[in-house]
């Protein structure tokens, strides 16, 4: 193979590129997400409290809120985003609640699903449909 300066500098490119995207961009739906944070185990509906808005203004600016008492982690995915992975929230050993307010950005119309992994290697799923009338992922 005859490498020249053009093609060396294409690779490193295309090398950094791929060590910058973010662990789990690979997974393209929201079932390969969930299935990489859960191993494929089983999911309760009681434990997770997921609030979000029924109807949304504005999909930039979406505000939800999760707790899970007794959670080590919580991921939210947005199931009709483009990337569907929106948050992941890891709760240490002497952390006061486990809870987490943030504001999210959702491309239409679609479920709001998060997910706890609970003290006990269990997990609890929680979803809600949120309306929007003026997509935030350019829509």
């Amino acid at each position: 193979m005859n490498l020249t300066r053009r093609k060396t500098l294409a690779l490193g490119g295309a090398a950094a590129l791929a060590a910058m995207l973010p662990k789990g961009a690979a997974a393209a739906t929201s079932e390969e997400w969930i299935a990489e944070f859960t191993g494929g185990a089983d999911m309760a509906d009681s434990g997770l409290e997921l609030t979000a808005p029924e109807i949304a203004e504005n999909g930039n600016t979406v505000p939800i809120e999760v707790s899970a008492p007794g959670a080590s982690e919580i991921l939210v995915l947005a199931t009709g985003n483009p990337t569907p992975g929106v948050a992941k929230f890891t709760f240490g050993a002497l952390a006061a609640s486990q809870y987490a307010s943030t504001r999210i950005r959702l491309a239409g119309t679609q479920d709001v699903v998060a997910i706890a992994k609970l003290a006990d290697g269990t997990f609890a799923k929680a979803s809600k449909t949120v309306k929007v009338t003026i997509g935030g992922c350019g829509g």
